[in-house]
């Protein structure tokens, strides 16, 4: 039995070409089910649908074969992702495109805030990758760790910027947030088990092939 680790939407959602290509159709729709376990017309492919968080965690400890996971998730996961035990990182699937910026209410003079030396509140879920990223600044910071809703953090004064991801950048504009600083483009990562490699590779091979060629040629 093959299992694919993929988290509920974007990344479902662009990863099912994806699966097509390498002849695998999830038979049923993740969004009209409760099932956490979702068939495939391929007797020995399952999808497991986990937090995006989870998603590294699962192929790493082979709980899946492999999965999709984003950059940003990745890196939480370990900032040593490429050298990672027990994860393989074979390709840069090109889906689910977004970056990871720095923003603040509007009126806020973060330029002038980081030039002055001044200590900053950010709000983020990703506080490791923020840490790095302020630390090579020459920042200083207090980092705050949310789940979700970060607009609010600067609006509310809990924090004086943020640090999340952005695809449009509609939802700060909504929020009367401006982005200030892109630290980082991000996109979908196919991580493996190495281990599952090696015992599994008949089956798997393929699949990672028929993948690689529908993403097409790397960057």
């Amino acid at each position: 039995m093959i299992t694919f680790a993929l988290s509920k939407g974007r990344i479902f959602d662009e990863t099912l070409p994806l699966l097509r290509a390498a002849g695998i159709e999830v038979t049923e729709d993740a969004d009209k089910t409760r099932k956490l376990i979702l068939p495939t017309d391929q007797p020995d492919v399952r999808v497991v649908l986990v937090r995006a968080s989870d998603v590294p965690t699962y192929v790493q400890y082979g709980g899946a074969d492999l999965g999709v996971v984003g950059l940003d998730t990745l890196i939480e996961h370990d900032h040593h992702w490429q050298d990672a035990a027990g994860l393989y990182v074979p390709l840069d699937l090109k889906i689910a495109k977004c970056r990871v910026s720095v923003a603040v209410r509007e009126g806020f003079d973060y330029a002038k805030a980081v030039r002055q030396g001044a200590r900053l509140s950010v709000a983020t879920k990703y506080t490791g990758l923020a840490r790095d990223f302020f630390a090579t600044k020459g920042v200083h910071v207090d980092l705050i760790k949310l789940y979700g809703s970060m607009e609010l953090a600067p609006l509310t004064g809990l924090a004086d910027a943020i640090v999340d991801l952005v695809s449009t950048g509609s939802t700060l504009k909504a929020n009367h947030l401006v982005e200030v600083e892109r630290i980082m483009d991000i996109s979908s990562r196919l991580v493996v088990n190495p281990a599952a490699l090696k015992l599994k590779g008949d089956r798997l091979r393929p699949v990672l092939d028929a993948i690689a060629g529908a993403v097409g040629p790397r960057a």
